[in-house]
């Protein structure tokens, strides 16, 4: 059991609760047994109903651990692990609902390009992946995104070539490694160059290969049980590397198994354009054809969507991962989030790949989504705790977690994180959840994923990031030299 008090506690439930000196238990299932205001309840050692240890009654055992205790596995069952969290802010842990791992290989390439073009430039670097890159790049990705406040994070992987081993496989061996629970999805791309597409021959897969593979995927590794920390989705690239067919049977596909659906949609002009020259529509009415709208679908960034569309998406209850570092990078534009709210779809935030935004800062990305937000629709536009709400309940609702992650609950999964706040860069903030979002990046104090510790000061607790960073140097030097 964990008892951390003394501490701020922004819920995130229903009423947005939040406590500025409170408490959270966690129990031995990894749950949340307590959350509230000033000091946790007694906590009994003895264990209660079901086994797990009661809440009330005797004080604990022995003495309290301090901070790092338990050889950073969180305490042994039935003790008793307190943690002061005096100058931190604890708030569920981050949902980040569109990246793309593998792109950490590729970092700092066609800065100045805009999406298709930058796409032009990476497809042929793309198409010399293999598992060993894909690991690399993963392990670097993911054990940032903890660093940054993340506890669970999908991945889109849709680049499969044909001699680079089991890629997916590689990336979710590195999600087991760094302790974050992983929503992987099996992308894929059937429409090359020579077809109107965009990526290279070398690149795609045939239309039945891609189907019989992202089945495969699920087969084996999607687990459908509660607190799972492994699910699959279905993933076809986009509608410029997409067949109708390819699209349609995908989503006939997730419906069968029982998964999500997630592709990028209305990203940029360019997209518009080419959805209108060859499938005579908008974007979100060519999804709308093919099946592609429902309460098991998030698209990763619907920037350009007209009123009717957004209108479309809420009405389905089709979700949107919102990645605005990235649409500034690419210079997409800005998506209309205030008005996404405002129409009840369901945005979680995105730091997308680590080759269209460098910085990759899952935290970072509850700032810049409210600024961008204010950009476009002045101060009203979004507020510190609706930021929050993305980065959090608002990510679990695009993966269909609502029901266990996203908030700070009694019988909810303990992701949480704890931020430390105290330092010169927050001085002088009084309001906690104000200076997470409108301060400098927040170190991590600690960060629990099921109870389980995956960071604890500022450090991950599984792998060692000097490690993780030479090993993506390493795979990003190995992959760029291939191409001479």
């Amino acid at each position: 059991m964990i008892v951390i008090e003394n501490v701020a506690v922004a819920t995130v439930d229903a009423g947005d609760t939040y406590h500025a000196d409170g408490h959270v238990v966690v129990g031995d299932d990894g749950r949340i047994l307590a959350v509230g205001a000033g000091p946790a309840p007694s906590i009994s050692a003895a264990p209660g109903r079901g086994g797990a240890p009661g809440i009330s009654g005797v004080s604990g055992i022995g003495p309290a651990s301090e901070l790092g205790g338990a050889s950073g596995v969180g305490a042994a069952s039935g003790e008793v692990r307190r943690v002061d969290g005096a100058g931190c802010l604890v708030t569920p842990g981050l949902v980040n609902t569109h990246h793309h791992l593998y792109q950490w290989a590729t970092r700092g390439l066609a800065v100045d390009e805009t999406l298709f073009g930058w796409l032009t430039t990476l497809y042929p670097i793309w198409g010399r992946l293999d598992a060993d890159v894909v690991g690399a790049a993963a392990g670097a990705g993911l054990g940032w995104l903890a660093l940054s406040g993340c506890t669970t994070s999908m991945d889109h992987h849709y680049v499969f070539p044909r001699d680079g081993g089991d890629v997916l496989e590689a990336e979710i061996e590195a999600a087991r490694r760094i302790g974050l629970r992983f929503h992987p999805t099996r992308g894929s791309m059937d429409l090359s160059r020579k077809d109107g597409g965009l990526p290279p021959d070398n690149v795609v897969e045939s239309t039945d290969e891609a189907l019989v593979a992202t089945e495969k995927a699920i087969d084996r590794w999607h687990d459908a049980s509660p607190g799972s920390m492994l699910r699959i989705a279905v993933a076809p690239c986009s509608p410029f590397s997409v067949t109708e067919r390819l699209m349609s049977e995908a989503a006939s596909l997730a419906r069968r198994k029982g998964v999500r659906l997630h592709t990028h949609l209305a990203e940029t002009d360019d997209e518009e354009d080419f959805c209108r020259e060859r499938f005579g529509c908008t974007p979100v009415e060519y999804a709308e054809r093919l099946g592609w709208l429902g309460d098991d679908v998030w698209l990763a960034h619907g920037v350009h969507l007209d009123d009717s569309a957004i209108a479309k998406l809420g009405a389905t209850g089709t979700g949107v991962a919102h990645c605005p570092s990235s649409n500034a990078r690419l210079g997409a534009g800005v998506a209309r989030v205030r008005e996404l709210l405002d129409h009840r779809v369901p945005v979680g935030l995105g730091v997308d790949g680590s080759a269209s935004q460098e910085a990759g800062h899952l935290g970072e990305e509850l700032r810049q989504a409210l600024y961008t937000a204010r950009a476009r629709g002045g101060p009203k536009a979004l507020d510190a705790r609706e930021a929050l709400r993305l980065g959090t309940m608002g990510g679990a609702r695009c993966l269909g977690r609502q029901d266990e992650l996203g908030s700070l609950e009694v019988g909810k999964l303990a992701d949480l994180v704890m931020w430390r706040l105290d330092g010169l860069g927050h001085a002088g903030i009084d309001d906690r959840l104000v200076a997470l979002v409108f301060g400098p990046a927040a170190p991590v104090e600690l960060a629990l994923v099921g109870g389980r510790p995956v960071v604890e000061r500022a450090e991950l607790v599984n792998a060692d990031a000097d490690t993780l960073a030479r090993d993506a140097v390493r795979a990003h030097r190995r992959l760029l030299d291939s191409e001479r």
